[in-house]
């Protein structure tokens, strides 16, 4: 039986490599529109962050994200990923 490969990407802020599913995928539309992805799938330019809420405040005041992505990330984006963590 062949094993499933499983899809590995790395934190923008940690440089760690960890499973597609237990990121968080931000994404800049080509709109130029900047939101969390939650299926994975959105078209755009993507970055991914662990799920901490210590990684996304890193992330936050490094400006890592708005480095990666080339343009402005408004707070609400770090809102939104703050509370999802809060959640679960």
């Amino acid at each position: 039986m062949k094993i499933k490969k499983i899809p590995m990407r790395k934190c923008v802020v940690t440089n760690e490599r960890f499973e597609k599913k237990m990121l968080f995928r931000v994404v800049k539309s080509p709109e130029g529109l900047v939101f969390v992805d939650l299926t994975g799938k959105a078209n755009g330019r993507g970055a991914y962050l662990c799920r901490s809420t210590k990684v996304i405040l890193e992330a936050k005041k490094t400006k890592a994200l708005e480095r990666h992505l080339e343009i402005n990330v408004p707070d609400t984006v770090y809102e939104d990923m703050l509370k999802l963590v809060n959640n679960e």
